[in-house]
């Protein structure tokens, strides 16, 4: 087999190519490039899914960053186990091909309790005392070690929240190139999502990102250098283009105000009650399943959410086939912003009953994905000394409640999950590869164009 490397450069567009980019400019001049229509949603771990296993979602399960789990009445995301894509990948496709053939997940999501070789996934160390440390999780075990011993912890902080930078990327492909050096793998899935940080803080109309886009085109042109010297073929992949909005949309405050949504009060605080909620939205960028207890009333919450401004279309039932989203797991109605909107998690009416989480970054209680969280409050005085004690004092023991992020979703500017009518926001697919590409792609072909560079399956794109 061929030795191939996939760069997953997140939320990079063929606009987005050129003067801060002179590495990744010099290399596409010379190579072929593909619009890739986006699977919807137009998210990481549906993009990832359906790129791993050319299926779409209403196969292989994966609706959203996270979903509804009705069984435990509980909505999850970032879920990190492999077995919750419900379709063979990319990996176990090409190994009863050949035998010998080997694979490094480096950061693709669901990279845990995997048949891939070699794998490296984000993963905190959640303490009894409350605090959270900064870890990785590999396969093998060791490979953690191997791997912060060289490079220093993951800078879990430098991967999501106020203090994203390109530190986090630049460890993954540092890791990349050593767990190469250990072991060759054929293939190698490498993730660098430093760009969806300001992208989604600014918007791409905003010049602060050309500073983003010259620190990713450095990080990936050192990976397409180091592994064109071993002979690799080199795919350069993103998952979805951001756009620009200026409009949040909060759908749960929308149902709440109309009865639908149930609430539990806590210590003067407010949390949502899934499980007596006749109704409610798990949100997902400009994406959201509404999940509806009563088969009865979707048609009266369709119609209260299609007169939402901001909302662009609301799908049940059959209408869900239209993105082939239509499985189980997916909410009774689909709802899509417009272009310019994005959907919040927020169901309080009053931020003074906002539960704790709201002003932490926690994505593993917050019932839908919060951008907001890569924010500081503008609003707190005397921020860095104010962090600094709180640190100090997680240091020493004590419990304390980093309460930093602000509540103002209109800080956001940048956005993505719907299929942008505009062919320029679509995610791209470059290779040097002589094997012909269309200038368009299905999201489900990148599996065959991963597996044709690889020399397994199909060994020429139609044209």
């Amino acid at each position: 087999m061929q030795k191939t490397v996939v760069l997953d450069i997140v939320g990079l567009t063929q606009p987005l190519l050129g003067k801060h980019t002179p590495n990744l400019a010099r290399w596409a001049a010379e190579a072929q490039q593909a619009a890739v229509r986006p699977v919807f949603p137009a998210v990481t771990c549906t993009a990832h899914a359906t790129y791993l296993t050319g299926k779409w979602p209403e196969e292989h399960g994966i609706v959203a960053n996270g979903w509804y789990f009705r069984d435990e009445d509980e909505v999850k995301l970032w879920r990190q186990s492999n077995k919750l894509i419900q379709a063979p990948k990319i990996w176990e496709v090409a190994r009863a091909a050949d035998p010998n053939f080997t694979v490094a997940n480096m950061g693709w999501w669901y990279n845990m309790n995997t048949t891939a070789d070699y794998t490296l996934t984000p993963r905190p160390q959640y303490l009894a005392d409350g605090r959270k440390m900064p870890d990785c999780y590999t396969q093998p075990a060791s490979l953690r070690d191997t791997l912060q011993a060289k490079l220093g912890t993951f800078p879990l902080f430098n991967y999501w929240g106020p203090k994203t930078s390109i530190k986090s990327s630049k460890w993954i492909a540092d890791a990349s190139k050593i767990t190469d050096d250990l072991y060759n793998p054929t293939l190698t899935l490498i993730y660098l999502p430093h760009l969806d940080y300001n992208l989604q803080r600014h918007g791409p109309s905003d010049p602060r990102v050309a500073k983003d886009l010259q620190e990713i085109d450095a990080v990936a042109g050192d990976l397409i250098k180091f592994y064109e010297a071993k002979g690799a073929q080199v795919i350069v992949l993103s998952e979805y283009g951001i756009t620009d909005v200026n409009q949040p949309v909060h759908l749960n405050r929308v149902l709440r105000k109309h009865g639908y949504i149930a609430v539990r009060e806590e210590r003067g605080t407010e949390l949502l009650d899934t499980a007596m909620s006749k109704a409610f939205a798990m949100a997902d960028h400009q994406v959201a399943h509404v999940y509806i207890e009563n088969p009865a009333d979707v048609p009266a919450v369709q119609k209260l959410l299609q007169q939402v401004p901001g909302v662009q279309e609301v799908l049940a039932g059959a209408e869900r086939d239209k993105y082939k989203v239509a499985h189980a797991r997916c909410g009774e109605l689909v709802v899509v912003a417009d272009q310019n909107s994005w959907f919040t998690y927020y169901f309080w009416l009053d931020d003074h009953r906002a539960p704790d989480y709201a002003r932490m970054v926690d994505i593993h209680k917050k019932p839908g994905f919060d951008p907001v969280e890569m924010f500081a409050d503008p609003e707190i005085k005397f921020l860095l000394p104010k962090v600094a004690g709180k640190v100090l004092k997680k240091k020493l023991g004590f419990r304390m409640v980093m309460d930093i992020i602000p509540l103002d979703a209109t800080l956001i500017k940048g956005s993505h999950g719907r299929i942008s009518e505009d062919r320029s926001e679509w995610p791209i697919l470059l290779t040097k590869s002589k094997q012909a590409l269309p200038q368009e792609l299905q999201a489900v072909e990148v599996f065959d164009v991963i597996l044709a560079h690889l020399q397994v399956g199909k060994q020429k794109m139609a044209v």
